[in-house]
């Protein structure tokens, strides 16, 4: 498989292993947060992410179900206290080693869901590609963040961010689907009584061709500008 090759690449591998395992303290305030022996408990931990992160894996490697991170996007516009305008080369040794950690986290079912723009999203995706295994990338998920176009972009106003998903094992991921709102349910109806139950028209294009999307079709008027299909 392809690798993501950059400066001091061979150091960032070992930055996990160097990183001590400290013992979380818990705070005068913080009794409510229950404790990181406890499954149903929650945690606020305060301090540096990949500390935190190697004092926390003991209790629950290969315990966690979803992962969600927004990392910085290496744009020079997050918080203060991020180095939000690092070299690419930094950039990446700073995420391998938060990625590495956090792949231990999963169960076999589990997933991680990362966001990220355009400065770095494919850089991102190779190196996940790497540490999750190429064959556990699941989607590049595009939303849409903003619904104006940008008047002072330099050349193309960009107005989508990505989410990448990668699962622990492919084969176990499984993602749960929304239930259809009344407003769409209404949008279905029944009026030729077909015994499938409630339908509606849609476009039926063919996104490619293939024989098995070939059959013949009745209902149409040629008169029509409009006609219902329906497969035999």
């Amino acid at each position: 498989m392809p690798t993501l090759d950059w400066l001091n690449r061979d150091a960032a591998f070992q930055i996990v292993a160097a990183v001590p395992t400290r013992v979380l303290r818990p705070h005068a305030a913080g009794s409510r947060f229950g404790d990181a022996g406890s499954a149903a408990g929650n945690l606020l931990v305060q301090g540096d992410n990949l500390q935190a992160l190697k004092a926390l894996l003991p209790f629950y490697r290969g315990r966690v179900k979803c992962i969600f991170i927004d990392p910085p996007y290496n744009t020079k516009s997050a918080f203060e206290h991020y180095d939000d305008n690092l070299e690419h080369s930094q950039w990446l040794s700073m995420m391998l080693p938060r990625l590495q950690l956090l792949r231990e986290f999963l169960r076999e079912d589990g997933s991680i869901w990362v966001t990220i723009d355009d400065n770095e999203g494919h850089y991102l995706k190779v190196l996940m590609d790497e540490v999750f295994g190429r064959g556990n990338f699941a989607a590049n998920i595009v939303w849409q963040k903003s619904y104006t176009s940008n008047q002072t972009a330099q050349h193309i106003s960009d107005t989508h961010d990505h989410v990448l998903l990668y699962g622990r094992r492919i084969e176990e991921l499984s993602i749960g689907k929304l239930q259809r709102t009344d407003e769409q349910v209404a949008s279905f109806k029944n009026s030729d009584n077909d015994a499938r139950g409630p339908w509606k028209a849609e476009n039926l294009s063919a996104g490619k061709f293939y024989s098995a999307g070939q059959f013949p079709i009745t209902g149409c008027c040629a008169r029509s500008w409009w006609c219902a299909l329906r497969p035999r």
